[in-house]
């Protein structure tokens, strides 16, 4: 990965620069949507199973609510700066916006390695952050969700320590929960279903049978996974995939002949979406170096793992084959490779589009939990696709109508409807 100088939220306020430049927004309104309406930075001290206590660093930043309460994810990371979770909050509230739901965008984050902590740790950092925010969360004012390394069962230890402080039953504080705890049918594989229904679309645009296509994935998580499940039924081969080893502190790719088969490479893989290397080549998995996922002589490359993962350094080695990159994971594409993917013709589905099925399903999930009532599987995913679908058909016309990307395209509708909803609001 190509670290240098690089900082997404630098990233995130250069893009919207320049679309507020496309639209013509007044000083103020650039001034308001330029930074966050407020952000949140605290310590969370956690006594640990040894009978020690560790403070670990706690984040939530509110970009903008003009349009509805905040809606954004908590990541449990490392690698996680007030910057990045800065940059997350500012597209979550685009994507809210191009998908035309009545949400906000904001975003939290736990600075730790989950491959550290007991589940018991867990519980109590999970219980410790709601403490420290808990007021300025709320079904009617900024619902979380999970995002990287957080799962079901960390949202629900969360909404039960929020209903404990309120003491009353609050479904929609949250979503992400487990199904039969107030969680929506259909949202784990929302994610990566979104991004193969805007692939299926982009095929369409480009006269290509799905069942004609191979992809390469970077990433083997909850999103990968359920991406290449939807893939497959719609035909297409996965021939690759890429995870991150904790053991040897590495990522590598992993191919054979033939296709990956996802059911067999699922049972060798933890719940951190790292696959057993030993196994997998005693499966016949050809183990390569990380980047080898971007090598690969395929249609479609998924980025599903992190930001920045696509720069003018890696560009070339890109296959002449490739048609279509869907951004899975937010700003996976550095600006400074757009120009030169886009002089080799290539389809880029951004990420605004193409990972949108998460926060879409999100949305369903809340309007069930706050009129307690629940849908089936099949009509949860049935309006995803609905949503999806419209969204990528009209930013797919507005981009051919005025000449423009898809991404520059996405952004535009996303940033005009927040801007209009300030102004209307008589906030500038």
């Amino acid at each position: 990965m190509n670290n240098s100088a690089y900082n997404p939220y630098t990233l995130a306020k250069n893009q919207f620069d320049h679309i507020a430049e496309i639209l013509g927004l007044d000083r103020a309104t650039r001034d308001l949507l330029r930074i966050p309406l407020r952000e949140y930075h605290f310590s969370i001290p956690i006594r640990m199973d040894d009978g020690s206590v560790e403070v670990f660093r706690g984040y939530r930043v509110q970009h903008n609510d003009a349009r509805g309460p905040g809606k954004g994810g908590i990541r449990f990371h490392t690698h996680d700066t007030i910057d990045t979770i800065r940059a997350l909050a500012m597209w979550m509230t685009w994507k809210c916006a191009v998908l035309d739901l009545p949400l906000g965008g904001s975003m939290g984050a736990v600075v730790c390695d989950l491959h550290d902590l007991s589940s018991l740790e867990q519980e109590r950092l999970c219980r410790g952050w709601v403490r420290q925010i808990a007021r300025n969360l709320g079904p009617q004012a900024d619902v979380p969700s999970p995002d990287l390394m957080t799962s079901p069962q960390h949202m629900l230890w969360m909404l039960d320590e929020y209903e404990a402080i309120y003491g009353s039953k609050q479904p929609g504080f949250i979503s992400g929960k487990p199904v039969g705890m107030g969680g929506s049918q259909g949202k784990i594989e929302a994610t990566g279903y979104g991004v193969v229904i805007t692939i299926r679309e982009a095929l369409k645009t480009l006269d290509i049978q799905p069942g004609n296509t191979s992809a390469s994935i970077q990433g083997f998580g909850n999103v990968a996974q359920h991406a290449i499940r939807l893939y497959q039924r719609m035909g297409g081969t996965v021939t690759s995939v890429s995870c991150y080893d904790h053991e040897d502190n590495t990522s590598y790719a992993y191919t054979r002949k033939g296709g990956i088969v996802l059911d067999e490479l699922l049972t060798i893989t933890n719940s951190f979406g790292e696959i057993d290397k030993t196994k997998a080549e005693e499966l016949d998995y050809q183990r390569l170096p990380g980047e080898a996922w971007l090598e690969q002589d395929v249609d479609i490359l998924i980025p599903a793992a992190l930001e920045n993962q696509i720069y003018a350094g890696n560009v070339d080695c890109i296959s002449r084959r490739v048609q279509v990159i869907a951004e899975g994971a937010n700003a996976s594409i550095n600006p400074d490779a757009e120009q030169l993917i886009a002089d080799r013709g290539i389809f880029v589905i951004p990420d605004l589009l193409a990972n949108a099925g998460g926060v879409t399903c999100s949305y369903f999930e809340q309007v069930q939990s706050n009129m307690n009532y629940y849908w089936r599987k099949e009509e949860v995913l049935g309006k995803l696709d609905v949503q999806l679908t419209s969204a990528f058909i009209e930013v797919s016309d507005f981009a051919r109508h005025h000449k423009l990307s898809l991404r520059d395209a996405a952004h535009v509708i996303a940033v005009e409807r927040v801007a209009r909803a300030c102004q209307e609001r008589g906030w500038v």
